[in-house]
């Protein structure tokens, strides 16, 4: 049986993780993730496990790297400055190859910003924000659903490849409310981690180290790390997608531009314009090869962010000059709406949309 409930982003992403068997949060409150810091400081505790609002983000994220090395499941999240304080953490989970969930729902930038909705980590999310050659698998949901069942995966995978995960969502998802189906399935097994630090009683002691001070120690490391992300990057690429069988112009968008971008796809459809979408739901790895084959089958990519460009960058990668590439993005806070979207289809259809006058009226709804 499942049961049905409404629920925000931020509370379900709470729940995703106590169901995910996550041992330990560690949070230090800012806007606009602070419910979920709540969500668990009342129901981590019920559920027999540990809930510490940690002194400040660097606390915070050493305690998920303790944690995470007693072979426990380790979460944290914060807003988008927090996660910044964070970034040393993270490279020394990746440098330690410690599973680890972190949860960034952004807020706009840079500096303190404000807390409007924002798009503007992707490039330290997905290009290793902190030191050194490393990655994090990045997931990015569109939905309540998915704030919740991502969350789940996020803590499989982490065990599954010994990484950080980082959920990358934003404000709006963060606060906004919709149905959820809450699964009566167990929590995902936790592998058994051999490598462990959890007593060495009859057997020899584990190491968990990121410093390497013996030439050719850590290049080797650095060897190893590589073809784990080979191995991610041939495993785990996942997107979603709409018409895109015969799209003439193909919409690129993740998280709440998604959302409006699925709203814009049927408008434009209803006017008689083959529009698709490709959402990816991986961040890193991106859906590169799938992006290069649909590129060669359509006149245009629209790019649609809360940013000036960043996942811009990744669609260009991808296409590589197959077709035209086109952007709406806005910043600091700043949300496309889905007749911004519209009303650039519109501009740059070059005559060849079905019914012009028809889709410009759609967008100036």
């Amino acid at each position: 049986m499942s049961a049905r409930v409404l629920m925000t982003g931020n509370d379900a992403i709470g729940e995703g993780a106590i169901r995910a068997g996550c041992d330990g949060y560690y949070g230090y409150p800012i806007t606009p993730q602070n419910e979920l810091t709540a969500y668990m400081a009342r129901h981590m505790p019920e559920n027999g496990r540990v809930f510490v609002q940690a002194e400040s983000e660097l606390a915070a994220i050493n305690m998920v790297f303790g944690t995470a090395a007693a072979g426990k499941r380790a979460m944290t999240s914060s807003s988008s400055p927090g996660i910044s304080l964070k970034q040393e953490g993270i490279s020394y989970l990746a440098g330690c190859q410690l599973p680890a969930v972190i949860v960034n729902v952004q807020r706009a930038g840079p500096g303190l910003g404000d807390i409007t909705p924002s798009q503007a980590d992707y490039f330290q999310a997905t290009k290793g924000g902190g030191h050194g050659d490393y990655h994090q698998i990045v997931l990015a949901p569109a939905s309540v659903q998915e704030m919740h069942d991502l969350t789940i995966r996020a803590f499989v995978l982490a065990d599954r490849y010994r990484t950080p995960v980082m959920i990358l969502t934003d404000g709006r998802l963060g606060q906004m409310m919709e149905p959820l189906e809450l699964s009566d399935k167990p929590a995902p097994r936790v592998p058994q981690k051999k490598w462990a630090l959890d007593g060495a009683k009859g057997r020899k002691p584990n190491i968990i180290r990121s410093l390497y001070l013996v030439p050719g120690q850590l290049e080797a490391i650095n060897h190893a790390l590589q073809d784990k992300y080979r191995q991610i990057e041939q495993k785990e690429v996942d997107y979603e997608e709409r018409l895109t069988d015969d799209c003439e112009v193909l919409l690129v968008a993740y998280g709440t531009c998604a959302r409006l971008c699925t709203g814009a796809l049927k408008e434009a459809r209803a006017a008689g314009r083959r529009v698709g979408l490709l959402r990816p739901i991986t961040l890193w790895p991106y859906p590169y090869a799938r992006l290069r084959e649909l590129s060669t089958r359509v006149r245009q990519v629209l790019v649609v962010e809360m940013s000036s460009g960043q996942m811009l960058e990744d669609v260009r990668l991808a296409v590589d000059g197959t077709t035209r590439v086109d952007f709406v993005g806005r910043m600091g806070g700043g949300v496309p709406t889905q007749s911004e979207v519209l009303r650039h289809l519109c501009r740059r259809t070059n005559g060849r949309c079905r019914d012009q006058r028809k889709l410009h009226n759609r967008g100036r709804k």
